[in-house]
């Protein structure tokens, strides 16, 4: 079956929308039944509304670029709230970094520091909820070969040196675990139901030279991973659905030209202050020369 490859903002949100597919995927991820979720797009910035083959709307696109901050035009975050099998509600970001940016480290830190910030309504009331965070990479971290890991917490007694087993709520609402996949290091392992709902996510066996489109090769045998490939299918044949991840991969161009500009008038810039102190060293040199022959 051909899909859409899901590491595009456009695609992963269409994919999100269906109840069960957030479900599976968030649970799956956690390794949690999810007995109620509530999963919201945070940022429509970049919709596709230009015509990139317009000159003028190409020119009107980079302004907006510029404007609106350069990464953050095409960034679509998730917050879901969850509610577990077991009661307990907590709140997961989830954020898809498709190349490694310096920039979006700080931007992933300050999106973070505002969730904290930010209290939710649960039942018409004001509460504080634990965060979970949900990191998918289309790069490789260099000292991590797995594809998919879990960063934990553990509560260590320091006096007796022990696991403490009971949790804390004020620790909890302070602290919180991470989950990361790192889609390119997907192999087509396809025993577990991990294994089942990274497949989706693997980085092979594209139709296209954009790798916007792949070939999925895997027998469906579980309902939600059928259904995730039914929504990336049709993602993936339907033309304004494929023009929307064009769209969004004019922009992530258009974005990363921006940065390489901005990278070579830096690099420019230091090289010429690079070269006047040279000459200021010279002209000092030279001058203690003289100095010293008086």
């Amino acid at each position: 079956m051909v899909i859409a490859n899901p590491i595009y903002d456009v695609v992963f949100k269409r994919m999100m929308e269906n109840e069960r597919v957030a479900k599976f995927f968030i649970g799956t991820l956690l390794d949690q039944a999810i007995e109620t979720i509530e999963i919201k797009p945070q940022e429509y910035t970049f919709k596709g509304e230009f015509d990139l083959d317009n000159p003028n709307d190409v020119e009107k696109y980079e302004n907006r670029l510029r404007e609106r901050n350069s990464i953050w035009v095409y960034r679509l975050d998730y917050i879901a709230t969850i509610k577990t099998e077991t009661g307990e509600l907590k709140k997961v970001l989830i954020e898809i970094q498709k190349a490694k940016n310096q920039i979006d480290l700080m931007r992933f830190r300050n999106y973070l520091a505002e969730q904290y910030k930010k209290e939710d309504t649960i039942n018409n009331q004001k509460v504080i909820l634990p965060i979970t965070t949900i990191y998918i990479l289309g790069f490789k971290l260099p000292d991590i070969l797995t594809p998919c890991i879990k960063v934990e917490r553990k509560y260590v007694d320091l006096i007796n040196k022990s696991i403490i087993e009971t949790k804390s709520e004020f620790v909890e609402k302070l602290t919180h675990d991470s989950y990361v996949v790192q889609v390119e290091r997907i192999t087509g392992r396809y025993q577990t139901k991990l294994d089942k709902l990274l497949s989706v996510f693997e980085q092979t066996n594209f139709v296209d030279d954009k790798k916007t489109i792949k070939e999925f090769t895997h027998k469906t045998d579980l309902e939600e991973v059928k259904i995730m490939t039914d929504i990336l299918h049709y993602s993936g044949t339907n033309q304004e659905e494929k023009k929307k991840i064009e769209s969004e991969q004019e922009a992530i161009r258009t974005i990363n030209a921006m940065f390489e500009n901005e990278r070579n008038d830096f690099l420019k810039a230091l090289n010429e202050k690079d070269q006047a102190l040279n000459e200021l060293k010279k002209e000092m040199e030279e001058l203690r020369k003289k100095l010293n022959e008086k």
